[in-house]
């Protein structure tokens, strides 16, 4: 998930179970970001300075980024795992990041969990966050990250969202 400068990103928005999801993808086809909203421009605004896109170019679809969005949300959980994805923050976020898609679909963990396995045990809310700057949802799962009572936690795309991804992955 190393930083590379893209001056244009390609767009597409497709429809899912779950509404509109979006996705930017660099020259070299790897997420700069993604979610349920059919905005570009606000999926732009979550990119790393250093790999914001200058020009956004919609397209009828992404490709291989497309399928797997389409294959997920008709049952293929595990298909996301090859997308790449490329995004830019301090060690901490970026291991945070890499290990957030290592959690199995049907198996969420909690923040505490993912403060554990990130390697800083004591900062819960740092693996919180981890989420919440996360700009490639879906394919970096922050989603299968629950609050320690077992409850939703946030989700920039609304918790409807969150438990109907949830509730796809357990069924």
């Amino acid at each position: 998930m190393a930083g590379k400068t893209s001056i244009t990103a390609d767009f597409a928005t497709v429809p899912t179970p779950a509404g509109p999801f979006t996705a930017l993808v660099d020259g070299d086809g790897a997420v700069l970001a993604s979610g349920w909203i059919a905005d570009p421009e606000a999926l732009r605004a979550l990119v790393h300075p250093s790999i914001r896109p200058a020009v956004l170019r919609a397209r009828d679809e992404l490709g291989p980024v497309t399928r797997a969005v389409t294959a997920y949300h008709e049952g293929d959980l595990t298909v996301i795992d090859a997308v790449t994805v490329r995004q830019v923050s301090g060690p901490f976020l970026t291991q945070a990041w890499e290990i957030l898609r290592k959690v199995p679909a049907g198996d969420p963990i909690t923040y505490t969990e993912f403060a554990v396995v990130s390697g800083r045990p004591a900062a819960t809310r740092a693996a919180a966050n981890a989420c919440a700057r996360n700009a490639a949802a879906l394919f970096v799962p922050c989603h299968r990250v629950l609050r320690t009572d077992g409850t939703l936690g946030g989700f920039r795309y609304g918790l409807p969202i969150k438990r109907w991804l949830l509730d796809h992955e357990a069924a």
